[in-house]
């Protein structure tokens, strides 16, 4: 299981018109091979910068190899649309994290 999360920084202007697409955008990609699942969560630490709200999209996925065809396929496109969407708007930030084991 791989775990790929996209922290959002988001201008309050926009943010629930983001959110709206947001969730479309993440039930698209749940359709995609590999995704196991996927939440939205609103990160309070650290606080948003003012005048925006800050989001932590969370992707479990099968495998690493689910993942990099994800980003080598699907990301490109689907992340131009987030862009064209609302441009100048919001930031985005991923990291990718793989588990050690269980404790």
């Amino acid at each position: 299981m791989i775990v790929y999360e996209v922290n959002l920084d988001v201008d309050a202007s926009v943010a629930a018109e983001y959110r709206t697409w947001l969730g479309a955008h993440m039930r698209e990609i749940l359709t995609l091979p590999g995704f196991v699942s996927a939440e939205i969560f609103e990160r309070r630490d650290p606080p948003a910068p003012p005048g925006q709200c800050s989001y932590c999209a969370v992707y479990r996925l099968a495998s690493g190899e689910d993942l990099e065809r994800y980003l080598r396929e699907h990301a490109p496109r689907l992340r131009a649309d987030g862009l064209a969407r609302f441009p100048g708007k919001f930031t985005a930030t991923r990291r990718i994290l793989a588990p050690l084991g269980a404790v």
